[in-house]
């Protein structure tokens, strides 16, 4: 072979070689970032309503009573079928109703999604505690989270429940965590039947989250873009196709409550304030309450006295004092 064939062929080699590597290298962060395990991996104890335990708060007074164990489709994938848990309000049987969002590789046992719950109820709403698809005992779809873009129809699956039980939309809120307030906030943007918003450590865009797990996980920052695009190619999961910096731009007047902890390692508390911008400049108002030294969706538990001051009053003002 001469020199010049062999120059010729490594300038074809190389660059595929690349582009394969590459390709791997996205594949391998895509699979590692988006995997789900299913049942609430890491829970010694089985939760519900009526029992469960944090070690930072006393949680005697948020038990409630036994939930009725509810299923119904995720709006347009009749295919996935949505478990969640109905708590009904002990003071009137119409009282306005919140759904509680989990967050990836959570659950509706979760105990902080319980204290939520547990807050709501016993200031007299109704609640819906949900699993999203891939988590607990919802439909196991491909095993992967999606950002909140497949997952946000679970949450529209919620409303059009409770829309059958003859629950007005202005007496429907949605309540979301972590991963689980990029979802709310989606569903939120993408249904006007939602009436408020409280959002907690949730991110605003997409890419830039990705960005920043990339790198807290010590993988290069620039693998983000292959790891969108395997996911979209091969799973079929498009992570761009919903941004709630855009969604929480719906407002139109809605009620929004944004929360975030200042020491958050995971979502960024820069999040809150590019989502607080948005809600502006569409013509809302809010001012995020950050809080201290709180870590990732700590707030509840390092102030759980404001953060119930705080959930109680928004929601008594945006879908009435039950």
């Amino acid at each position: 072979m001469t020199r010049s064939r062999l120059l010729r062929g490594l300038a074809i080699a190389l660059p595929l070689l690349a582009v394969i590597a590459y390709g791997g290298a996205s594949w391998y962060v895509y699979d590692q970032l988006s995997h789900v395990e299913a049942r609430c991996p890491g829970e010694t104890e089985v939760f519900d309503p009526t029992s469960f335990r944090l070690s930072e708060v006393d949680t005697d007074p948020y038990l409630m009573p036994e939930p009725d164990d509810v299923r119904f489709p995720s709006r347009g994938d009749p295919d996935i079928t949505i478990a969640a848990w109905w708590v009904a309000s002990d003071v009137r049987s119409d009282a306005p109703a919140v759904i509680v969002v989990h967050g990836h590789n959570g659950c509706r046992r979760n105990a902080t999604n319980l204290l939520v719950a547990g807050m709501l109820h016993r200031a007299g709403f109704s609640v819906v505690l949900l699993d999203l698809r891939d988590h607990g005992d919802s439909t196991v779809e491909d095993g992967r989270f999606a950002g909140g873009t497949d997952e946000h129809r679970d949450v529209l699956g919620t409303v059009d429940w409770l829309a059958a039980r003859d629950m007005p939309p202005t007496e429907i809120g949605v309540m979301g965590s972590s991963l689980g307030a990029a979802t709310a906030t989606i569903a939120f943007g993408q249904e006007p039947r939602i009436a408020a918003l409280w959002e907690d450590s949730g991110f605003a865009d997409i890419s830039e989250a990705i960005r920043d797990e990339l790198a807290r996980k010590n993988y290069p920052t620039w693998l983000g873009a292959g790891g969108v695009f395997v996911g979209r190619l091969f799973v079929g999961d498009d992570l761009t196709a919903f941004s709630p910096l855009e969604e929480i731009g719906r407002a139109n007047g809605r009620p929004v409550f944004i929360t975030h902890g200042t020491d958050d390692e995971r979502l960024s508390v820069r999040y809150a304030e590019e989502l607080a911008v948005r809600v502006r400049e569409s013509g809302g108002e809010v001012e995020p309450w950050i809080v201290p030294g709180a870590g990732h969706t700590q707030a509840i538990t390092l102030a759980t006295d404001e953060y119930e001051r705080r959930l109680i009053e928004f929601f008594d003002s945006a879908l009435g004092a039950p």
